[in-house]
């Protein structure tokens, strides 16, 4: 179920962090929104005209918000805080003094707005997001989200010469539709997948971040001589490893490998290029590179080992800089390089990296103020705001730039140099939004966990994953999405 996209879009700590302590048995949260949407679709909800008035369309106001009409946001109340968005919901008082906003955080999104679904009446604008998230597929297919893409073609914020969908990171639009055209969801943060390390922990090797897959090994070995391993993952989630893995699979391959993976495709986990990434990521456990006992661990002690000098490299999203925060020492030096490749027959450029959008935003079908929903979110995409939510969060934003004049912390300011590497090289697999069950449990669990414990060989995971990809793409209970 899409229901926990929000965790594994790594809403950079926020939903993630929530979600993965309280899924953390199950590596999955079933979450009852099913027979709520349904009982929202059903109900129909009250149409009785209530919704606001368009106001006058000016070059201030190119939504043609009503000035005088209520908004309502309701905001997932996670890591990132609320400050964030309270003061963006300043500035769209200062612009509309004349209308009333209702601004409340909250962690139990599905709780308390499932009765408002129910009855037509929910809030203008929604931070959809934590371990209460509502499957989005769901709601979209049951018409009850608002086409964002008048926010998309409207003028930006800070440049009327620009559309809001020019000012955006790479991936954003593309994430936030699901079928068709239309977007139905604004991923407001922006996480950088990789391989994360200590620029400290590499130089006192003397190396530079490996770029092959033979200077990987080489530097793994001079670590372990060092008495360090050359890696450590969530081995208790093991749906870690595609973190690095699936961007050096579209490296080795090209992004249509991943796209196939994605639309399960027959037979696309045999493709050579995920043979010799997975040949390569054995060949870590076959030499002794991996960190004792990694299997058993979580991602907190992983990750703890990993700060603690055990372990050189790990895979992992940049919401670990702050949730690893406490047990990083302050010379640490942290840094995340995109994933290294095979040599120099890959398809694409050493740089190429994962990253793509968390924390979503949506506006109901419903909302009686739509367009002030919209132009909420047209404020926090103006670089003033961003730059307030990184400066706040460590975390960068949808909009591409809005870091000037703020104080990065290191892993943030190496997250910000790696996608300035990547420029157009950045992949966004949808494996862990579209199929999160298969993506966590069976690619994850049953199948790279196995195989990094030694249970299985590379090609017996190869065969078991693509059964599983099988298996989903033949059942019909379950949605299924593709590539436009």
């Amino acid at each position: 179920m899409g229901s926990t996209s929000a965790e594994n879009h790594g809403t950079e700590g926020v939903g993630r962090r929530d979600l993965i302590k309280r899924s953390a048995a199950l590596g999955l949260i079933s979450v009852p929104t099913m027979s709520f949407l349904s009982a929202c679709a059903s109900s129909g909800g009250d149409d009785s005209g209530d919704k606001a008035k368009a106001g006058k369309k000016t070059a201030k106001n190119p939504l043609a918000v009503n000035d005088t009409a209520g908004m309502e946001f309701v905001l997932f109340d996670g890591g990132f805080g609320k400050e964030y968005a309270e003061d963006a919901v300043k500035i769209y008082e200062k612009n509309f003094p004349k209308a009333s906003v209702k601004f409340s955080a909250t962690q139990k999104i599905q709780s308390t707005l499932q009765p408002r679904f129910n009855q037509g009446t929910p809030p203008d604008l929604i931070d959809n997001s934590g371990a209460e998230q509502m499957d989005m597929g769901v709601l979209a297919g049951k018409n009850q989200l608002t086409d964002l893409t008048p926010l998309l073609d409207a003028p930006s914020y800070d440049d009327p010469g620009k559309k809001v969908r020019d000012t955006l990171r790479p991936g954003i639009v593309e994430m936030g539709r699901l079928d068709g055209e239309k977007v139905w969801i604004l991923y407001y943060a922006y996480t950088v997948y990789g391989v994360w390390y200590s620029q400290k922990a590499l130089d006192s090797l003397d190396e530079q971040y490996p770029e092959t897959w033979d200077q990987m090994l080489a530097v793994c070995e001079k670590a372990k001589k060092k008495g360090m391993a050359g890696w450590t993952y969530a081995g208790k989630y093991p749906y870690y490893l595609p973190f690095s893995l699936y961007p050096m699979i579209g490296k080795v391959g090209g992004r249509e490998v991943l796209d196939a993976i994605d639309n399960l495709e027959p037979n696309a986990w045999k493709h050579p290029a995920v043979k010799a990434c997975f040949d390569a990521y054995y060949e870590l456990y076959k030499k002794g590179y991996v960190l004792k006992g990694t299997p058993g661990l979580d991602h907190i002690q992983s990750q703890t080992a990993w700060a603690e000098g055990k372990a050189l490299f790990i895979p992992n999203g940049s919401w670990v800089e702050n949730e690893s925060a406490n047990v990083i020492p302050e010379d640490f030096d942290l840094a995340v390089s995109a994933p290294t490749g095979i040599d120099s027959s890959d398809k694409m450029p050493f740089g190429t990296i994962w990253a793509s959008g968390g924390e979503p935003f949506i506006i109901p079908a419903k909302a009686k103020n739509a367009a002030g929903g919209m132009e909420q979110l047209r404020i926090m995409l103006s670089e003033a705001s961003s730059k307030n939510f990184t400066g706040k969060v460590k975390s960068l934003t949808a909009y591409n730039g809005g870091t000037d004049g703020v104080t990065l912390t290191p892993g943030l300011k190496s997250g910000v140099a790696a996608l300035d590497k990547a420029g157009e090289n950045v992949v966004n697999p949808r494996m862990q939004d579209w199929y999160v069950q298969l993506q966590k449990e069976k690619i994850g669990v049953s199948g790279l966990g196995e195989m990094m414990a030694g249970r299985l060989t590379p090609a017996e995971a190869i065969k078991k994953i693509q059964a599983f990809a099988d298996e989903t793409a033949n059942d019909d209970s379950i949605k299924h999405y593709k590539h436009q």
